[in-house]
């Protein structure tokens, strides 16, 4: 049970880290600004999504910190129960 709890924490926080990859990569690769150099094909509601998918890994990593916190917590009470 604790390995899958683990296991679970690590998928959570890796598939979110993966998450944050993509869109930091989706919001470099939007056109800039039209009184910057570059594109003048700036929409700002292409950031929504990448911005939105930000903010969700950064709640799964924290989902995830919270179930490693939880499973260590659950650990140490075992040992506390057994000695």
């Amino acid at each position: 049970m604790i390995t899958s709890t683990i296991s679970s924490a690590a998928n959570l926080i890796t598939n979110a880290q993966y998450k944050a990859s993509t869109a930091t990569q989706t919001i470099a690769k939007l056109p800039m600004e039209k009184n910057e150099v570059g594109s003048t094909e700036f929409n700002s509601s292409n950031l929504i999504k990448p911005i939105l998918s930000l903010k969700e890994a950064e709640i799964e990593t924290s989902a995830g910190v919270k179930l490693l916190e939880t499973d260590q917590k659950t650990l140490g009470s075992l040992f506390d129960a057994i000695a």
